[in-house]
Parts: structure tokens; sequence; C-alpha cells
């Protein structure tokens, strides 16, 4: 037998009707909600996420002209611009039904309907309604496959032991649809990692969905990773899927999936152990299907000791974990990062600079790379702006301006407010095991204030 999906309103004056309608569609539908008063239905759709509005045209206060049914699928749609609506008429006016399709409606009907006909088309209205979700959720995903096709830095680069290992895994892990947790510190590729094994899975065709959990906020995490409805809050202005329906057949990546709070993290695992979801201000539930990798630079299992992270969560998301080291463990790999990125940036900025001279690169080699890949990137492009040289040297890197002794002291060689201000970030990130929120509280910002500090120097 056929399984029932599907939420019907029928909105009519006559109750005699609405109860025979209701007894026979209740058999094909899971869901048939029947009322006598039109004025209730603003209510009843903020309530519930209809797929099929049945709607009379003609209620007592206006027995034939049908401007009652314009006024409310007027409504209806307002509420609701994706709503599919029906109309329901005694009168088989030609005029009065093109009327109603030019100002939105989907189909009508005639009264006395016949079940079969009337049946049909509900089937047919309630497939127009998942039409125009499907399409308007294509929409953001193909905003979401153009950030990726436009991602210059999606390939690995790395030549090194460890690397060769990432490589290994990845191509073992990628075919399997096993959860991914990535480990490692700020800056070093993790969603690069990731990316890579999107595009060697059989997901590749799909969507790749990247979410930082770090920079959103408690209020907005179920509207961003779940979807809403129109009208939910404030500014939900209009239905949008959220990004667990965007990644629906590829690929969900969770980054800082560490900073989510206890409350947050018990909302995520009921949906990855139930791969249903249902947006803010909707009883609808929608099937996902994604694969699962997350990231983080914090230290889950001594969190889990510490009850500040869920250990079912934990193993939920890591069922295969990989580590990145730090660059300052992969030093053979820092040339070619940093040719890579000279070529990069050399024509994007439309510099002829062709080479790194070997006391810079010397120079390279003993930086200690905190921020790693992403504080060698924002090195080189920096480096390859201000040059005015074909060939890079050492005091074109504002690499010997500071250091950090290893007891975690401050040390400085010059007193330049800039890279004061990037030891400090360094040393309470340090200090907090990268929590983002410990680490803005006690320097005195903001979470997104430190963020765009994080992001200005590379960290």
């Amino acid at each position: 037998m056929e399984q029932k999906q599907g939420k019907i309103l029928i909105v009519d004056d006559n109750e005699d009707l609405l109860k025979a309608a209701k007894m026979f569609l209740k058999r094909h539908f899971v869901q048939v909600d029947i009322e006598k008063n039109p004025e209730s239905i603003p209510a009843l759709m903020a309530h519930e996420d209809y797929d099929v509005i049945l709607l009379d045209m003609n209620f007592t206060k206006d027995v034939s002209s049908g401007s009652e049914g314009y006024y409310w699928l007027e409504k209806i749609l307002e509420l609701d611009p994706s709503a599919v609506v029906v109309l329901i008429t005694a009168y088989g006016d030609v005029q009065m039904a093109v009327k109603a399709i030019k100002a939105g409606a989907t189909d009508f009907v005639l009264k006395p309907w016949e079940n079969e006909k009337l049946l049909a088309t509900l089937y047919s209205s309630m497939r127009l309604r998942e039409s125009r979700d499907q399409v308007e959720t294509l929409k953001i995903q193909n905003q979401e496959i153009n950030k990726e096709l436009n991602n210059r830095f999606s390939e690995i680069i790395g030549q090194s032991q460890s690397m060769q290992r990432i490589f290994q895994t990845i191509d073992r892990v990628a075919q399997t649809d096993a959860n991914v947790l990535i480990l490692g510190e700020n800056g070093t590729g993790k969603e690069v990692i990731a990316r890579a094994i999107h595009r060697n899975s059989s997901r590749a065709r799909e969507n790749f969905v990247s979410v930082d959990l770090g920079s959103i906020t408690e209020t907005l995490f179920e509207s961003e990773l779940f979807g809403h409805k129109k009208g939910a809050f404030t500014d939900a202005k209009e239905d949008r899927p959220g990004r667990f329906e965007l990644a629906n057949g590829g690929t969900l990546f969770l980054d800082e999936i560490g900073n989510l709070s206890m409350p947050l993290q018990a909302k995520l695992l009921t949906v990855l152990q139930n791969r249903r979801v249902s947006r803010v201000g909707s009883n609808k539930e929608t099937p996902v299907d994604i694969r699962l990798i997350c990231a983080t630079n914090m230290p889950l299992y001594d969190m889990v000791k510490e009850n500040r992270f869920r250990q079912d969560l934990l193993y939920r998301i890591n069922t295969i974990e990989v580590e990145i080291p730090p660059l300052r463990e992969r030093l053979e790999d820092i040339p070619l990062l940093a040719n890579h990125f000279l070529k990069h940036y050399s024509e994007k900025y439309s510099k002829n600079v062709l080479k790194i001279s070997d006391a810079a690169a010397a120079r390279m080699h003993k930086h200690p790379w905190p921020g790693n890949i992403r504080e060698l990137q924002h090195a080189i492009e920096r480096a390859v702006i201000l040059s005015n040289s074909p060939v890079l040297q050492p005091e074109d890197f504002n690499l010997t301006a500071s250091s950090a002794k290893e007891d975690g002291q401050l040390s400085l060689e010059q007193y330049n407010l800039e890279d004061v201000e990037k030891l400090l970030i360094r040393k309470v990130l340090k200090k907090h095991n990268g929590n983002i929120t410990q680490a803005a509280s006690e320097l005195g910002l903001t979470r997104s204030s430190l963020y765009r500090r994080l992001e200005k120097h590379g960290l």
C-alpha cells in the first residue's frame, strides 16, 4: 500500500461538505484540516505548512461573485507566495476561473465534485508545490556550487610523509559515506581536506556546503542549519532552506564544531540521528541525505571528560579521524606552498614577481608559523603587493618582527602595534585551546571582532 503523504487544508462555509471531503481525503493524505471561517486562515497557516489549500470561492456574505474567494486567495499568497491554492465553486463560470488562475490559483473544482477527479487535482497540485520548493532550493544550491567552482585553493599541496599519509586516508575514506572528523590547528587547511574528500567521493557532482559554526549565533543556529518559513521570526521575509537541505545528496562540512554549546549539540545530534529536518516555523519534516564532515581545533576528548562536549555526538561524527599536522612539522612543504601562493598573487595583482630568494626561503623555514598555511598565504600576498622586485627578499616578509618564546611569554624585537596585537591574540587563543568565545571574552572583544582580527593577521 502506498504511504500517505501531504497536508491539505479545506476552507468552506458548508459544514456537510467539509465533513464529507475530510472523510474521503483522509484515506489518501497524512493530514486533512477543515475550517468554516476564512478569518482563521492566517492562524492555521502560521501553525502548519500545507501542501494544498482548497478554498471556497463564495462564502455566505457574498453568494455568487467570488470576491471573497479572490480576497482570501490574495491573502494566502501574501502569507506564503509559494502556496498552492485550489478554488472551489458551485458556479461553472469560465471567466471567474480564468480570473482566479491569473490571480495565482493553481486550479479550480466545481461543486458537486467527482471524488476521483478531486483526488487527481490535489495530487497534481501537491506535485507543483514540491516542484516550487525544489526550484527555490536549487537556486541557492547553485549559488553554493558557484562558490565551490571559484575556490582557487581547493587543491591540497604537500609532499611530506605526514601529508602522504593524509592522501592515503582520503583515498580510502572518500568512496564511503563514513562521517569524518578533521582535527588540526587554525590555518592548517581543514576545509581543503574536507573538499578533497568530497571531490573524490561518489557525491562529487552534488553540493558541498560549508558552515562555520563558530560564527553562527545561538539564536540563528536552527534557522541557518535547518531553514525557516516566512514570518517565523522578525527578519524571515521569505521561505529559506537551511544548510542541511542545501547539502542534500552531497556533503555538509561543519567547521568549528567544538564551539557549539551543549543545547545546540543536542539539537544537532537529533537531526543527525533522524536524518530529518524541520524548518523554523514549520512542523513539516524533510528527509536529508548528506555525507557529514566536521572539523575543530579544540581538544574534543578533553572536553567530553569536562562535560563540555557530548560523548554521543563525538561518537556520531568521528567514524574516521584525520589529524592535520601544523606547518612547523612539515617544513618540506613550505617551498611548494609558497610558490603556489606566489604564482597566484602575482597573477591576481599583475606583478612580475618570479621567485623567492634563498635567503628569504631560509628565513621562512625558521619561522614557527603559528597561523600555519593561512599565515603563509597572507605573508606571500603582502610581500607580492609591497615588493618592487622580481625576487622576494627576507625584508619583504615581516617574519622577524616578533616571535613567541617556548614558555609562552611575549617577546618583541620592535613595538609595532599590529605585531603586539597579533602576538597577544595567539597567546590568548593558545591559553583557551582555540575557543573563540573564551578568547574574545578575555580580550574584551565580540566574537565577530575577534574573527575580523584573525582574518586580518592570517591566524
